[in-house]
């Protein structure tokens, strides 16, 4: 197989040099508090919609009985999401260093979720009249769904909105230094 030569000069002048940028295709996009807002709020009725039929689904019981739940479970998990990052950012500012470490991150998402869990049990084990065992499979036939769905939802959001705007702590430009290798002879 042979190496495709490169083109002409007189082409590479003609051939416009074509730069990706990541613009929505919407209007405008949105940033800051009005982006925040949207999200939440878009991402909360398809959430609540999805769980409901799931919880129905799972539950065999009316889309309706199930709806009461998805609606509680997302208020709660707002309600925690806000309380617990209030305390862990609390306490993690307390803390010799603020860098987020593997371990810092995984206790965070296991101080987020474990309660979470915990909780829908019990609440689905009540609310459905049904066993533990099978409340604690509901539950996570939930956690799997909404790792999909935060995942394609998010990604979806930003091909539509464009990614949030974020200003670098330092606009200034970095500069690299290269040493000599002459040392090293």
């Amino acid at each position: 197989m042979t190496p495709t030569p490169p083109p002409s000069p007189a082409l590479q002048e003609s051939t416009p040099i074509q730069t990706h940028t990541a613009r929505p295709p919407l209007a405008f996009a949105l940033q800051g508090w009005p982006r925040r807002i949207l999200f939440v709020l878009s991402f909360e009725v398809m959430a609540i919609s999805c769980s409901s039929v799931g919880l129905s689904l799972l539950s065999e019981q009316s889309m309706s009985h199930a709806s009461v739940m998805g609606l509680t479970c997302s208020a709660i998990a707002v309600a925690w999401n806000w309380l617990f990052n209030l305390a862990f950012e609390s306490w993690e500012a307390k803390q010799r260093s603020s860098h987020r470490t593997v371990w810092r991150r995984m206790a965070h998402a296991i101080g987020f979720e474990i309660p979470l869990l915990v909780s829908f049990v019990l609440l689905f084990a009540w609310w459905f009249d049904i066993g533990y065992g099978q409340a604690f499979i509901m539950d996570l036939a939930l956690f799997a769904f909404f790792l999909v769905f935060t995942f394609l939802y998010t990604w979806g959001f930003d091909l539509l909105f464009g990614q949030p705007h974020v200003e670098p702590k330092n606009s200034e430009p970095l500069e690299l230094k290269v040493q000599s290798t002459d040392r090293l002879q």
